[in-house]
């Protein structure tokens, strides 16, 4: 009987083995699935025997009495073909399937059913859950700014703080005046690309949507609504039409009505050269620009709907600078741009385009940005003038006004403002010769301040925003390019070819001039003149002073200083 009973125990051994494993198996999925335990109880059985359930395998059947059974057929019967199949085979797998299914059906039977407004599109009159719109971000999250000398400051913010709260945030941690030019910058520098959130932007969405060299910059940016502040000049009368136009061009009183009114169809339309989806070629093209997306004419300038081919989808995407065109993408001009979906793309998805100067580029790149948002675009500019605190901070923030110098006379009992340029021009030089009386009799009585006035006045104005040191004539055209090329746009740097002298950057008319500052010796005092020695100034201060109240030689007033702030 031993012989007898030696397979049977030994099978019976590999079944508690097995039925073991399975036990543990069960009982993990048993507390994943809580929720679905009387489902359970009626999932199929793990391990059958003949029809029935084993339920203890430790105990063995006796042998019916005066039964003779040879030791082939027992083996024949323990160990069947159906059940070496049904125990090489556990059936947990699909116990555990048809728990998910049926858990999934209970998440599902909890939600609405929603109608779908679009069941063209999807085919179901029944929005799925897995079809519905994600949620919105909440929390916080962290930021990281960059200034334009690369240092970095980490930033914790909520989930809904939009571009201009950030600004304003930095503005007031960084002790900077707030003139509402300030600007945050979605750089990404492997693909030469960089562009200025509009102000109602929520800077978390853009972050999801960048890659991993994708960085944020903090810096100025006074053409951001440049288009508001002079409409009627800002486009060329030849890029404006009507899409059904009847005497040609718009109104020019009619210009910004039109732009921000939804329901109007203005056009902009011109010559752009377009770079070849995966090729180094560009081709010169006729191209539109509606509310609908820029379009490029197959024949020549027609704008029959059969000659209109979509190039870029205005929705959703967003228009860039590009600041490495010729080096990278061998563009026929300096003045690229491009548009990019609003997702991480690679450079072969990226539409380049390149106008023939900068005028039109910002053009071309103004229109884009009115014809996406409308009149939110106009509200940014607005809410300004509206100024309210922030929720993140309760100490308001420094405002100046471009227009706050202005030439005051206070010869007589009260101070009065000077309206007369001419008598204007008189006071300052007044004032200048005054203080270089001053300074001629302090040089002779001793002067109270250890540094001696010569060697302060020639390096007081080191500690101006808008003097940037020994910087090239590159780096000066970048820094301009960078905070917006409006009218007035200035810096002051060392001279590379005169170690003794300055130089004036300024721009005019989206063109950069540089105007040289030679120091003049007169009576032993060394002064600083931008026009020959015509006007003499004994510091740059006192120059840069001037020339924001008179335009004198230049061709227009400093208004805009070129200012790079640290972090």
């Amino acid at each position: 009987m031993s012989r007898l009973f030696s397979t049977p125990s030994k099978l019976s051994e590999d079944d508690v083995d097995l039925e073991a494993l399975v036990n543990d198996m069960n009982s993990s999925f048993e507390s994943l699935y809580s929720t679905c335990s009387s489902v359970q109880s009626e999932s199929v059985p793990l391990l059958q025997h003949n029809g029935q359930v084993h339920r203890d395998h430790h105990r063995i059947a006796p042998m019916p009495p005066h039964t003779h059974t040879s030791n082939s057929e027992l083996q024949h019967s323990t160990t069947s073909p159906k059940q070496r199949r049904r125990r090489s085979q556990p059936m947990h797998i699909l116990a555990v399937r048809r728990l998910q299914e049926e858990e999934q059906q209970l998440r599902t039977s909890s939600l609405p059913a929603i109608p779908n407004p679009f069941p063209e599109l999807s085919g179901s009159p029944v929005l799925s859950p897995g079809s519905l719109p994600p949620c919105q971000p909440s929390g916080t999250y962290i930021i990281n700014i960059f200034s334009e000398d690369g240092m970095g400051k980490v930033v914790e913010i909520p989930a809904d703080m939009t571009a201009r709260d950030l600004c304003q945030l930095l503005v007031y941690k960084s002790h900077c005046v707030d003139d509402n030019s300030w600007a945050l910058v979605e750089h990404h520098p492997l693909l030469g690309l960089e562009r200025c959130l509009e102000d109602h932007e929520l800077v978390v969405q853009v972050q999801a949507s960048m890659t991993s060299e994708g960085r944020f910059l903090f810096r100025k940016n006074y053409a951001k609504y440049e288009f508001f502040r002079n409409p009627l000049n800002f486009f060329p009368e030849h890029m404006v039409a009507w899409c059904q136009e009847t005497n040609g061009a718009i109104p020019p009183s009619q210009l910004l009505q039109n732009f921000l009114n939804s329901s109007s169809c203005p056009e902009i339309q011109g010559f752009l050269y377009v770079k070849e989806m995966g090729r180094k070629s560009w081709k010169k093209l006729y191209v539109f620009l509606r509310r609908s997306g820029l379009y490029f004419s197959t024949k020549g300038t027609s704008k029959e709907p059969r000659h209109l081919q979509l190039l870029a989808d205005l929705e959703d995407s967003n228009v860039f600078t590009v600041t490495t065109g010729k080096k990278l993408h061998s563009a026929p001009t300096d003045y690229e741009f491009c548009i990019k979906p609003n997702k991480r793309t690679e450079l072969k998805e990226l539409r380049m385009l390149c106008t023939e100067d900068e005028q039109s580029r910002t053009s071309w790149m103004t229109a884009f940005r009115l014809f996406k948002y409308g009149i939110v675009l106009y509200q940014n500019y607005k809410i300004p003038q509206q100024r309210k605190t922030l929720s993140h901070f309760s100490t308001p923030v420094r405002s100046v006004s471009e227009n706050s110098l202005v030439a005051m006379d206070f010869s007589g009992r009260i101070g009065r403002v000077i309206d007369n340029p001419l008598e204007a021009q008189s006071a300052a030089m007044e004032e200048g010769n005054a203080w270089r009386k001053r300074s001629q009799r302090m040089n002779i009585l001793g002067s109270p301040s250890p540094l001696h006035p010569c060697l302060l006045n020639s390096v007081i104005h080191r500690t101006q925003l808008w003097f940037h040191g020994r910087i090239t004539r590159e780096e000066s055209h970048r820094m301009i390019h960078q905070q917006g090329q409006v009218d007035g746009l200035f810096l002051l740097r060392d001279s590379q070819s005169n170690p003794k002298a300055f130089v004036l950057t300024l721009c005019h008319h989206q063109k950069i001039k540089h105007f040289q500052i030679l120091p003049c010796e007169e009576d032993g005092q060394i002064f600083f003149s931008l026009d020959d020695g015509s006007t003499k100034f004994t510091d740059l201060i006192q120059l840069v002073e001037f020339y924001q109240l008179n335009r004198g030689v230049l061709p227009c007033k400093l208004k805009h200083p070129c200012t790079l702030v640290a972090l």
